[in-house]
């Protein structure tokens, strides 16, 4: 029988909101003995807990056939690896970083500079398109360091929140690339994990439709229905159910999570009374 073989980061963050949306698209995963490689009972998946900078390399060789991984890995280290679906998680910045003090006008300023990163490849990229000379020095882990040591002028690293750079005293200059979870595939996945892939990305892309809307019920006027219908972006049409008291009707329909509160403010204004809004736990087309 065939398997599916994913990658997920070991811990952390990442790891925490993959294991998320594997039980959200419906497959169970026991790892209660911290073990590095679990077989999912009700769907055939195989979940390999790897080192977060070691799983660009696994798809390569082809160990596992797809991974969860953040895609300024992809770009660092993923020669050949192509991304099957956004996820829309552990969203962050791969930035240049400068002590405060350093006066910053223009990335010409950071032209000469040792750049202390963990994306050497990434960065060099970057500095060869801004036609400027930066002097790499690579490094793993506590990147922000580097410039109260004087190992290096600036540095370039991720950035979430911006708080280790400021505890560091260090400010964000430039932004190379924003980054996200992203769904990668080996490039060497065969035709009958291809299949399953197929089946897990169907379950995957339900999820995150339903994270990014909301059901919303309301009562309307039977006179203002076709208003409201302009308003609501819709699948395909309203939902509309005459109540018991007469001229009203229910409408229910989806909105956007990213438009709600605009949307909601139109449908007061059209006459829409009752509004109420749920979660969808599960949205299939």
């Amino acid at each position: 029988m065939s398997i599916l073989k994913i990658a997920i980061q070991k811990s952390g963050r990442l790891h925490d909101e993959s294991i998320q949306l594997l039980k959200d698209s419906g497959i169970s995963i026991y790892n209660g003995n911290d073990q590095l490689k679990v077989t999912s009972p009700n769907f055939p998946l195989e979940v390999y807990f790897l080192r977060n900078s070691d799983i660009p390399q696994y798809l390569i060789d082809g160990v596992v056939d797809i991974a969860i991984v953040g895609d300024n890995l992809i770009v660092e280290k993923g020669k050949n690896i192509q991304i099957a679906e956004k996820l829309g998680f552990s969203k962050c910045k791969v930035s240049v970083a400068v002590p405060k003090a350093f006066v910053y006008n223009s990335i010409q300023d950071l032209n000469g500079l040792r750049i202390a990163t963990s994306y050497p490849k990434t960065v060099l990229d970057y500095f060869l398109l801004k036609d400027i000379t930066v002097d790499i020095h690579q490094i793993s882990g506590s990147v922000e360091i580097a410039p109260n040591i004087g190992l290096s002028d600036a540095i370039v690293d991720i950035v979430s929140s911006g708080s280790t750079l400021f505890k560091n005293g260090l400010k964000e200059v430039e932004v190379i690339l924003k980054s996200e979870a992203v769904l990668a595939i080996s490039p060497q996945i065969t035709d009958e994990s291809k299949i399953l892939l197929t089946k897990l990305q169907f379950r995957i892309q339900s999820v995150l439709r339903s994270r990014k809307s909301k059901y919303i019920l309301m009562n309307v006027p039977n006179d203002k229905i076709e208003l409201i219908s302009k308003i609501l972006p819709v699948l395909k049409s309203l939902t509309v159910m005459p109540l018991a008291e007469e001229g009203w009707s229910s409408v229910h329909s989806v909105i956007e999570e990213d438009t709600f509160w605009e949307v909601i403010d139109q449908l007061k204004q059209a006459g829409a009374e009752g509004i109420l809004v749920c979660p969808i736990e599960k949205m299939v087309l």
